[in-house]
């Protein structure tokens, strides 16, 4: 590990450190036929297993300097047996013959506590996967020092216009393979990079955040400087009444308010009745502008193409022109519903069912510029945060607006906004967007990603004025 020093308030960087890498599938391989043998030997009558090693490196740095630069190897073995109806998971992080044979006895012996599932599904047989290419060996030969250099560059420009910069710079690379007692087995690998900043000058502040598997999908320079200018723009904001206002949602913040109906495409969460979804598929719910699919295929995605059951994920359109169409399907809610698995289930056992994790709402061709430009008095979003479910059959969202909130009057921003409180109903918000941007990949609050386009909508309910 390299170590850094600070330098006329940015940082420098000594020793050049060899980069690890990810072991070979083969070895993956070699855990799982290992894991098998052994929960044969044990009594199982069906296992299933699920390796996952992930070589994670981060550069975080506040107050102009690098404070922290740590690079995790780690590896984990997570183990399913099946035995008279019952089953149950375990996982460890041990790969000695000793750890697994305790993890899958361990396995039998939660499931025998477990009350007989009659619906418990036979594991899946052989299965044919798409190809996708995600490891980018670009990203994965990114060293401390390179990180370090593009910090300095953020943290240089802070200095030079009076400000502070905190954030993180990480990359990374992963693989993982699964495999069980009817043959199945796929493999997956991908490299991630993600650089967020946040420039802070007097009691204003602002934000940027990218994230992609090739690294030279985004430019850390020209997100510290947006960063830089909006925090600027920010200062000496001025505070007006709640309301309803036109608002130009950035694609960070479409995401964080969009992401929260992932769960509502569940067959599960519709069988189970908490959906907003309910009584709705096959109607108009949304603007006819709004596209939405779930595709694992994507070139701006991340993940494997296959869900924790091993099933191939397929392209699901969710919602066609406004009209929601379709729902994911786990195996055992397939057979419920008298469907075909579309590939989103998630590990089994869990109480969630499936999920759609790779959304894609289809953008448009209006700029942000000509978002602005087109509105008469409104407000440019550049984030927002804390936010939580209110009401859930009309998806009534809270939350707060942070990190550079800006009104917009004849097209043009004319001043910061102190930020406000929203308590907004999703679906409404999605039959109010006025005008939609290119979609593109966004990352945002909350954990997940999406490809999102900013949009414009209009009437969105802002309660109160908070009080950062």
């Amino acid at each position: 590990m390299s170590t850094a020093r600070k330098s006329g308030g940015a940082v420098a960087v000594r020793a050049r450190s060899p980069q690890a890498a990810l072991s070979g599938e083969r070895r993956l391989h070699g855990i799982i036929n290992d894991v098998l043998r052994l929960a044969k030997s044990a009594g199982a009558e069906e296992a299933e297993v699920h390796v996952e090693e992930v070589l994670d490196d981060l550069t975080r740095f506040a107050n102009n300097a690098i404070h922290q630069n740590v690079s995790e190897h780690g590896i984990t073995v997570s183990v399913r047996t099946v035995a008279e109806g019952r089953t149950a998971r375990v996982t460890t992080n041990r790969i000695d013959e000793n750890s697994l044979r305790a993890a899958i006895d361990s396995s039998l012996s939660l499931a025998a506590s477990q009350p007989k599932d009659e619906q418990l599904l036979a594991l899946p047989g052989k299965q044919r996967y798409r190809s996708v290419r995600r490891f980018i060996k670009q990203t994965a030969a990114v060293t401390p020092e390179d990180r370090a250099r593009a910090v300095r560059s953020a943290c240089d420009l802070a200095i030079k216009h009076g400000q502070v910069a905190a954030g993180i710079f990480a990359t990374g690379q992963s693989q993982s393979a699964m495999g069980n007692s009817r043959g199945l087995l796929a493999t997956y690998r991908e490299t991630h990079a993600e650089f967020s900043i946040t420039m802070q000058e007097a009691p204003a502040a602002s934000w940027a955040k990218a994230n992609a598997g090739d690294v030279r999908d985004f430019d850390s320079r020209q997100l510290a400087a947006r960063a830089s200018e909006k925090a600027h723009l920010a200062v000496d904001a001025k505070e007006l009444p709640p309301g309803k206002y036109t608002v130009i949602l950035e694609p960070s913040a479409a995401l964080d308010l969009v992401g929260f109906l992932f769960y509502d495409f569940a067959a599960t969460a519709v069988a189970d009745k908490r959906s907003c979804l309910n009584g709705r598929i096959g109607k108009p719910l949304f603007d006819k502008n709004i596209t939405i699919v779930d595709d694992a295929y994507h070139p701006l995605q991340l993940g494997a193409p296959f869900d924790g059951e091993g099933i191939p994920r397929q392209r699901v359109p969710l919602v066609d022109r406004g009209v929601p169409k379709n729902l994911v399907y786990s195996r055992k809610a397939a057979k419920i519903a008298r469907k075909t698995p579309t590939g989103h289930g998630f590990m089994l056992p869990n109480e969630y069912g499936e999920a759609p994790m790779n959304l894609v709402l289809s953008g448009g061709d209006s700029s942000l510029e000509q978002m602005i430009a087109s509105t008469d008095r409104g407000l440019l979003v550049t984030r927002i945060w804390y936010i939580r479910e209110v009401e859930p059959y009309e998806k009534i969202m809270t939350g707060m607006t942070r990190d550079g909130l800006f009104l917009v009057e004849k097209g043009k921003i004319t001043s910061a906004v102190r930020n406000f409180r929203f308590n907004q109903s999703l679906l409404e918000a999605l039959r109010n967007v006025e005008m939609l941007g290119p979609a593109v990949r966004a990352s945002g609050e909350e954990a997940f990603e999406m490809v999102v386009p900013a949009m414009k909508v209009r009437d969105f309910n802002f309660t109160e004025v908070t009080k950062f």
